[in-house]
């Protein structure tokens, strides 16, 4: 049996991790071979002759700080543990080296200042095979080391533990619940509370009769399709008056939803944000939608008309405004950007997008892996001239597991990844190494990589790209009907 997931927690109190998830359902998946659990103490990686792994804080202030060091020394040593486990489940090191479908472990830093954890977040976590988690303590810990290895910060809400461990054992505990194998009931796990933003409908056992109440007849019917709707009325009404936060939330996904699935190549971006539970709506109905996709921070803007779209960007939050980036799929909110916010840089695009369920990689002769965070300056320094992004863009990136390289005899031959709102791109063939067929090789790669974990592929070429349009339509994407506009 194959495990479905590996948590890794770096801590500097292993046994409250291990004891606090062996029991129950967690201990009994563990024992079942679905997660695996290890936990690292980060003293062990300390080169202090003491085992003191804190100082105090450059600056002043209160409390102490961890130290960059043994930290790094302590994720550097799992990753490498990661890669063996890897390079032996695929046969020799050699084939590991050269096809890695696995990419880099995300490392989650556990932390107030982080994005909150919430259901969406968990599913999209437990379509990962290797999670580390880095629980701090004290003041926290070096900032240079957390820039270093740490792909995520999350929190678990807004207020301040002792420690990362209890967090990090919150989040393993409902990650863990969605992994296949974990509940007993496989539907359990997609039909409970705060699935989809709506909670739990009502539920009953035996008997049928209790203290004069009885059990809701259409549960009794055995008509399998009434009694699911009826769950989601109750699940609806029940959201609606105990949580009206979270009705809003879905409702307003909901409506989203309907207006963007109207032309559903045009929108993919869109709707990939809010599948992926990336986006935060700030407003949808049935004539616009205005969202902001959190990883990139890019707000993304659609509209039936001239007044709709000024009404839209108008609910753009003024803390923002300066340093807007925006994606719109209307010409004429390109005029109504450059009037409200002065912003005149565009970037006009055609999306494309893989509709098929099955991708078309094959194994075949390429080398292709994760690239490492050693030759993020030799990919800037080939795709430096589009000027679309900076050396750290690149970079974090690479830390983020989300870049991909193509080799020939060991040399970096071509790369390209996954942009933080979720499209293909930063495609590039090296000078030397053009009509070869890389650059189609590794698309088809990034689109299997998209469509093992549950996405849809799109990506968007920017116009008078004939090449790479032709490539696109190559690889079986559609086209876009009207293009779309990247504005800074």
């Amino acid at each position: 049996m194959s495990c479905g997931i590996h948590f890794h927690i770096l801590t500097l109190f292993p046994e409250m991790v291990s004891e606090g998830l062996a029991s129950s359902i967690l201990g009994r998946a563990i024992q079942n071979g679905h997660i695996s659990l290890e936990t690292v103490n980060i003293r062990d990686y300390t080169v202090n002759k003491h085992k003191k792994v804190d100082d105090y804080p450059y600056g002043g202030g209160a409390g102490m700080l961890m130290q960059a060091q043994p930290v790094y020394d302590a994720c550097m040593a799992v990753e490498e543990r990661i890669r063996a486990r890897r390079a032996g489940q695929m046969g020799s090191a050699g084939e590991a080296a050269c096809i890695d479908m696995a990419g880099r472990a995300r490392v989650i830093y556990v932390t107030p200042q982080g994005r909150h954890f919430n259901q969406s977040m968990a599913e999209e976590l437990a379509k990962e095979e290797d999670l580390i988690f880095l629980c701090g303590h004290y003041e926290g810990i070096d900032e240079r080391v957390l820039e270093t290895v740490v792909t995520d910060q999350v929190s678990i809400g807004d207020y301040v533990l002792t420690g990362g461990e209890l967090p990090a054992m919150v989040m393993i505990d409902a990650i863990s619940r969605m992994v296949p194998g974990v509940l007993k009931n496989e539907e359990s796990a997609e039909f409970e509370s705060f699935h989809d933003n709506l909670l739990e409908y009502p539920q009953y056992t035996r008997p049928e009769i209790w203290r004069g109440m009885s059990v809701p007849k259409i549960l009794l019917s055995g008509d399998h399709a009434k009694i699911e709707a009826w769950r989601l009325e109750q699940s609806e009404e029940r959201t609606r008056r105990v949580r009206p936060d979270l009705y809003e939330i879905y409702s307003r996904k909901e409506r989203a939803l309907g207006y963007l699935m109207r032309d559903k190549l045009g929108h993919m971006d869109m709707i990939e944000a809010i599948r992926r539970g990336q986006a935060h709506i700030q407003y949808a109905d049935e004539e616009g939608v205005l969202l902001k996709d959190e990883p990139s921070g890019a707000w993304m803007v659609s509209a039936v008309d001239v007044d709709m779209g000024e009404r839209l960007l108008s609910l753009i939050p003024r803390k923002e405004r300066d340093h807007l980036l925006l994606v719109v799929h209307q010409k004429f909110l390109v005029e109504s950007i450059a009037r409200r916010f002065g912003k005149t840089y565009v970037n006009v695009c055609r999306q494309a997008v893989y509709t098929r369920k099955t991708a078309p990689w094959q194994e075949e002769d390429f080398c292709i892996h994760t690239i490492q965070e050693e030759e993020v300056d030799a990919v800037y320094h080939h795709y430096a001239y589009h000027g679309v992004h900076s050396r750290e863009d690149l970079a974090q990136r690479i830390r983020a597991g989300e870049m991909y390289g193509l080799y020939e005899d060991g040399q970096l031959a071509a790369f390209g990844g996954f942009h933080p709102e979720g499209s293909m791109g930063m495609l590039e063939v090296l000078p030397a190494y053009r009509r070869k067929g890389y650059g189609a090789a590794l698309e088809r790669y990034l689109i299997a990589r998209a469509l093992e974990k549950g996405r849809t592929p799109f990506c968007q070429v920017f116009e008078g790209n004939e090449p790479s349009l032709n490539l696109q339509k190559k690889l079986g994407l559609r086209l876009a009907s009207s293009p779309l506009y990247w504005i800074s």
